[in-house]
């Protein structure tokens, strides 16, 4: 592809979520904890978890082939999938199975690890291929299964999360819709939010040499770190973005958080003074899906035709790194 001065628009698109719901009242009879507990610190009521043979590769597969269809495209115009995750079904990558899943055999296709920023992250990354000229047409699934990673005995971190994908397509325009995006990441907060490897060391037979073996330990969280953090970079980084753009927060129609706590989401759109019905919250029916969050809710929002070709979104994402970022977008075309 040959262009330039290349704009980026967000054409279509998709979801995905297991059937399976557990709500708060499942939870309560797991660990000591209470619906009503639950929901005044979380807004979470319930998340959906993966059962049997789904898979995160399924729930992307499914979420792609939603957005493919709803930008009116094929799957052979995919140039490039993006796969936003932190849990794929194989250490080396899902992006490659969601390809051959949604015969999309013309796209590139890997993974891109930045947890429950992954999403905003992905779609800087997107946009990028597409202004260069390297790529026309990316499909940016975000996808997480953190119930695989969930200790389902902490009641602080078990109540927080579920599982879902949430899928766009992205694709050149000769206008620019996504007007200002922005990326951040501190290293020094990193052990507030972890999903660490844990090894032992081994020997190996008739040598002296050992290698160090072992698994994944559950997601561990210091919360507190996290909200104080989530509370004061959110506000600050999309305060960037609207600058960059000379956009007013009363011409913004809809604020997109990512979906990790109502009492985040309300803090955030009070600090701008946005009405509570431009806040996009779905949170209290899947929890925090991670990387799916955004897309997750923003289709949901496409769908029932709260959000129309047109409208101005201001997004945000926020996690383990810790990371944050946020952008500005017209949606459609």
């Amino acid at each position: 592809m040959s262009q330039t001065a290349v704009g980026v628009a967000l054409i279509g698109s998709g979801s995905a979520v297991p059937a399976t719901v557990l709500s708060n009242d499942d939870l309560a009879r797991a660990v000591d904890t209470s619906d009503d507990w639950i929901r005044t610190r979380t807004g979470i009521r319930q998340r959906r978890l993966i059962e049997g043979e789904e898979s995160l590769s399924s729930l992307a597969i499914r979420a792609g082939a939603q957005a493919i269809a709803a930008a009116g495209i094929e799957a052979r115009d995919i140039d490039l999938i993006l796969l936003a995750t932190s849990t794929p079904d194989d250490l080396f990558g899902s992006a490659g199975a969601v390809q051959a899943g949604l015969n999309a055999p013309r796209a590139v296709a890997f993974d891109l690890t930045a947890a429950c920023s992954g999403f905003l992250f992905g779609l800087v990354t997107a946009a990028q291929f597409i202004r260069s000229g390297t790529y026309r047409t990316v499909l940016l699934i975000g996808a997480d299964v953190l119930s695989r990673w969930t200790d389902w005995s902490d009641r602080r971190t078990c109540v927080l999360f579920g599982d879902g994908a949430g899928a766009v397509v992205l694709q050149a325009n000769s206008e620019e819709r996504l007007l200002a995006h922005e990326m951040r990441s501190d290293g020094s907060l990193n052990g507030c939010l972890t999903l660490g490897y844990q090894g032992e060391p081994r020997a190996l037979p008739g040598n002296a040499v050992t290698v160090q073996q072992g698994g994944y330990r559950s997601v561990a969280m210091n919360g507190q770190e996290v909200y104080k953090f989530a509370v004061r970079r959110v506000p600050e980084i999309l305060d960037k973005v609207l600058h960059r753009a000379e956009v007013d927060p009363e011409q913004v129609d809809w604020l997109l958080l990512h979906q990790a706590n109502q009492r985040i989401l309300d803090a955030v759109a009070s600090r701008f003074g946005i009405p509570n019905d431009k806040v996009l919250s779905n949170l209290a029916h899947y929890g925090n899906t991670s990387a799916a969050t955004i897309p997750l809710m923003l289709d949901e929002a496409v769908r029932d035709g709260r959000v129309k070709a047109g409208d101005l979104v201001a997004a945000s994402g926020f996690g383990a790194g810790l990371s944050w970022g946020a952008a500005l977008f017209r949606w459609g075309v």
